[in-house]
């Protein structure tokens, strides 16, 4: 998706800046005087990468899908699905600082896109190339023998629960353990993808 990716070295760094004021005081607080100042840059420099504060949060937005994505690609994937499916879901958890950070940043992000189109946009694209990689697990998963609107129901489902279980606890800090939320979440995919027989043409 060419509207997430970083075009150079010095709209990464404010780009970095912007995560963090975001991170740590809130969209709210974001303007151009403060991500130059963080960023040691001009209001002009700022200005010419970020003219609106949409197009700022986009940005941010678009640098966490990026290191979620890299930290993904990373990742080893195994025979076991359930266990491949929890290993990407948990990266949208707050179960560590960084995922934290990202949670409020992708928060934010979905806020701010409830009233802008243009950032709606984006979030249909994330949220459909999520949709589409849980899909074709869960259908791996079910060996063919779970109708097609289900799979894609239950994908929605798995999304909007790692969805929620982030905003609770970034919303109310405290009120679930980052082993609460992880708990919860493996009882979701104990449900969604149950122990099965051996796949068809296998004794």
């Amino acid at each position: 998706m060419s509207e997430l990716s970083i075009p150079n070295p010095r709209k990464a760094a404010l780009t970095e800046a912007l995560l963090r004021i975001v991170a740590e005081r809130g969209l709210d607080q974001v303007s151009v005087r403060e991500v130059a100042s963080a960023a040691d840059v001009s209001i002009g420099t700022v200005q010419h990468y970020f003219p609106t504060k949409d197009e700022m949060l986009a940005a941010a937005f678009a640098e966490v899908v990026r290191q979620v994505r890299a930290r993904l690609a990373s990742d080893e994937r195994g025979d076991d699905i359930r266990r491949n499916l929890s290993t990407v879901l948990r990266e949208f958890l707050p179960l560590d600082a960084r995922r934290s950070e990202e949670a409020r940043i992708m928060l934010a992000f979905a806020t701010r896109a409830a009233t802008s189109p243009a950032l709606a946009e984006v979030q249909r694209s994330v949220l459909g190339e999520i949709h589409e990689a849980l899909s074709e697990a869960l259908t791996g998963a079910a060996y063919g023998h779970v109708d097609a609107a289900d799979v894609r129901s239950a994908a929605h489902i798995a999304i909007a629960a790692a969805d929620g279980l982030a905003l609770h606890a970034v919303s109310a800090p405290g009120w679930m353990s980052r082993g609460q939320l992880a708990a919860a979440l493996e009882l979701l995919l104990e449900r969604l993808v149950p122990e099965r027989a051996d796949p068809v043409g296998q004794s």
